[in-house]
């Protein structure tokens, strides 16, 4: 007999172990976050070089605000932002890299991804009683969203400011 098929794995049993074993090292999360934001500002650089975001970049430095009254971290960028879609696309999904698709449509412009990502955003539960991702996407007309979890496997995603 051969059967061929699909592991499944519930958030509700790989979540604790993101969160508690995914790198031996906690502090390695900022690098992880640091990371994913200078990702968004290669990518926006990248499509500005062919034609696909016509606006100005403007300072696509990475900034990293901490605030030991709130007891915050909060890592900013200028980059590329997400959609509300893709916010359940590739932060809702634990590994699935838009990186990956990235780099599949601009292979010609091999410096336009440092790095590979996908588990790292998620070590940040390692050391956050909470994480919020408030975003808004390059695309004209684009609304902000704020995603927010505290470590289970639910979340809240609402439209907000930015």
């Amino acid at each position: 007999m051969s059967k061929k098929g699909t592991i499944g794995v519930t958030s509700d049993n790989i979540f604790p172990v993101i969160k508690k074993f995914l790198y031996s090292d906690h502090e390695i999360f900022l690098r992880e976050i640091v990371s994913n934001a200078v990702d968004a500002t290669q990518k926006l650089r990248t499509l500005a070089s062919v034609g696909e975001f016509k606006g100005e970049t403007g300072d696509l430095r990475v900034t990293v605000t901490v605030d030991e009254a709130a007891r915050t971290i909060t890592v900013s960028d200028r980059g590329v932002g997400m959609t509300e879609e893709e916010v359940e696309r590739y932060i809702n999904q634990i590994a699935f890299s838009s990186a990956e698709e990235f780099l599949e449509k601009y292979k010609d412009d091999k410096a336009a991804i440092i790095g590979h990502f996908g588990l790292g955003f998620y070590s940040a539960f390692m050391v956050s009683e909470r994480v919020d991702v408030i975003t808004r996407s390059f695309r004209d007309g684009a609304e902000a969203v704020k995603w927010s979890c505290d470590g289970s496997p639910e979340f809240t995603l609402e439209a907000t400011d930015k």
